[in-house]
């Protein structure tokens, strides 16, 4: 048996490669037998946001613009599947846009699975209106009139006709604005929608975007916010979804614990070889 100096000692020289297979293990656990991490508490701009959406009356109209790419998904796609889930499964209706090219790709992976679930009705519950180029100038267009700015949606049906976009004319008749984004196009709804239109606006975003926007908070032109990864996993946490945000929390959070575990015991291992006194000399 090793004595316990040389015990300690030999975590310096530890195969890298089975620490990365541990952690490699662990990051799949979650998501191969479900096991997630008790969620810990819901920070406030998740919770704005929910409540805001509990308060709508029965059909009221709320706008989700897609402003993400396939590059995003796996922080931003989670808030998507679960807000869908929340104003589909409350009989509001989804009017979903977007500002960038893959937006429409984006919004039909999220709010398809989620109406066939539900059984909700295309064009009835939810509408997909795709892309127009413009950005700026197309917000400020539909908040004079939506139908002009999107004579027809992304299958070409006219959106006159559509029972989805019956009564909805500008934002006056929009309970709510949510901007999913990894681009900086929640400014561009800022700007053009709320602050001229005094709509009520949220986003959700990246992790890394998430500071930029925490100052719109404080003002008052944004009223919730979805902060990466972790607000997918609070938002499914509310709704009562379990996906890719609570069990990619989790994953993130046991590789965290084990990484912090490696370096403590390195750390150990180095000070009490004596490795550290001898490098001073």
């Amino acid at each position: 048996m090793l004595p316990p100096m040389a015990m300690w000692e030999k975590l310096l020289y530890f195969d890298r490669r089975i620490i990365f297979l541990i952690i490699a293990v662990a990051v799949l656990v979650p998501f191969l037998t479900g096991w997630m991490l008790p969620q810990g508490k819901i920070t406030a701009t998740t919770q704005h946001l929910f409540d805001a959406i509990e308060a709508l009356p029965p059909r009221t109209p709320v706008m989700i613009s897609f402003d993400y790419s396939p590059s995003s998904m796996p922080e931003i796609q989670p808030m998507a599947l679960a807000l869908a889930h929340h104003i589909l499964s409350r009989n509001l209706r989804l009017v979903a846009v977007t500002l960038v090219v893959t937006g429409p790709q984006m919004a039909d992976a999220a709010i398809m699975p989620v109406a066939e679930k539900l059984g909700k009705q295309e064009g009835v519950d939810w509408v997909n209106l795709g892309f127009k180029t413009g950005g700026a100038v197309l917000v400020t267009q539909m908040g004079e009139d939506i139908k002009r700015a999107y004579p027809a949606d992304a299958r070409g049906n006219s959106t006159q006709n559509l029972p989805v976009m019956a009564g909805v004319h500008n934002y006056d008749d929009i309970g709510l604005i949510i901007d999913l984004a990894s681009s900086a196009a929640p400014g561009t709804w800022i700007v053009y929608a709320h602050d001229p239109y005094d709509i009520k606006l949220a986003a959700g975003v990246t992790g890394v975007m998430a500071a930029d926007y925490y100052p719109f908070l404080q003002t008052g032109q944004m009223m919730g916010l979805l902060n990466g990864l972790k607000g997918a996993a609070e938002y499914e946490y509310l709704v009562g979804q379990t996906g890719f945000g609570l069990l990619g929390m989790s994953a993130q959070s046991v590789a965290h614990l084990l990484i912090i575990l490696f370096v403590i015991l390195g750390n150990i291992g180095y000070f009490t070889s004596g490795r550290h006194r001898r490098q001073q000399r």
